[in-house]
């Protein structure tokens, strides 16, 4: 049995493949052997293979066929391909074509074919072998060079959601935080907070009946902040309560905040403040820093407190240590003070 012949119809248009490019034998037909078929199609090469007795072990006893790209391209071709036999007129109609395969093609080697094309025994016993031979017929058609793509819009949840609180729309809990009231929805607290879950829906639930929850321990602004992340993910911008023009206003605030986000167990925006925080560390500011870090469990904070002070000359380190903060410090958790005189034994004997 020998490989005949080739039809190529590329974009609904007979090719001659005599015009375009010999056909290359290789091998003898057995499992690994292949017919090349090289032509010119839009300005690109082509190849069309022809396993007679499949194109790998697994395969063996099939015609295996396939149209491969034969160069590399800046951008990958998409095409509707089709192998049949050329007495398999059915089959040829351009509306059959676009109808069945389609494939990328992106590089030189990069083909799509099938492995198990028809058995050759039934070849053998078919119609569309003649006096030993048969001609395949592949039928493709270029679309395009895949160069377009859809942009897809950034996500804007976020933005939404910042629009329920802020027109308070579906709102259905309310808090009293000092002299402020602020409207919010129930799951979306409880979505992004296991403690407002577990408040607002465990058996914790407060304020199902009362007009509002109290709120005793954070500053309104602070609370606000607290919201304003829960809703979009982000950094709130900083809001100082009339007192932006005060030194270390802008700490205290952030020190504020990350113990709110510790409360309420925002794991991600504890860390924001931590970083925010870790870029104000100095001596006038390091033992209250030290203190917040100490008591929320800020580690990498501490850290950066302690090998600050430890770098301190002993008149810098008396100042610090007679601060209201590094009291409130000595007296609520004196292993901070302990781990400081470790680091300056090491300091002293490296």
């Amino acid at each position: 049995m020998s490989f005949a012949g080739v039809s190529v119809v590329a974009d609904a248009q007979l090719l001659n493949p005599s015009s375009t490019a010999p056909a290359i034998y290789s091998g003898k037909a057995s499992s690994g052997s292949w017919w090349y078929h090289l032509l010119v199609v839009e300005g690109y090469r082509w190849a069309l293979k022809l396993c007679p007795n499949g194109d790998r072990m697994e395969t063996a006893g099939f015609i295996s066929v396939f149209l491969v790209l034969h160069e590399d391209v800046a951008l990958p071709l998409n095409a509707h391909w089709q192998f049949s036999f050329v007495d398999q007129v059915d089959r040829h109609e351009l509306a059959c074509i676009r109808a069945t395969n389609i494939g990328d093609f992106s590089k030189s080697g990069h083909g799509w074919g099938h492995y198990r094309f028809i058995k050759r025994e039934d070849l053998e016993k078919s119609e569309h072998l003649k006096n030993d031979c048969f001609t395949i017929r592949c039928d493709f058609i270029i679309t395009q060079a895949v160069d377009t793509f859809i942009e897809v819009p950034s996500s804007n949840i976020c933005d939404h959601l910042n629009h329920l609180l802020v027109t308070k729309l579906g709102a259905d809990v309310k808090f009293e935080v000092g002299s402020e009231t602020f409207d919010a929805h129930r799951c979306v607290l409880a979505a992004r907070s296991a403690v407002f879950r577990a408040e607002l829906f465990g058996p914790m639930k407060e304020g199902t009946t009362a007009d509002a929850i109290q709120i005793q321990d954070i500053e309104p602004n602070v609370f606000k902040a607290l919201l304003g992340f829960i809703y979009t993910d982000s950094m709130p911008k900083m809001d100082m309560g009339g007192v932006a023009g005060e030194a270390g206003a802008d700490v205290l605030w952030m020190e504020q905040l990350l113990v709110a986000a510790d409360k309420y167990d925002l794991q991600r925006l504890k860390s924001m403040c931590e970083d925010r925080l870790l870029k104000h560390i100095n001596l006038s500011s390091v033992s209250a820093i030290l203190g917040v870090a100490a008591q929320h469990h800020c580690h990498e904070l501490k850290e950066a407190c302690l090998e600050l002070l430890k770098l301190q000359s002993a008149d810098g380190l008396r100042d610090v240590m007679a601060t209201s903060d590094w009291q409130h410090i000595s007296t609520t958790d004196p292993s901070v003070l302990n781990e400081l005189i470790t680091k300056l034994a090491l300091k002293a004997n490296p």
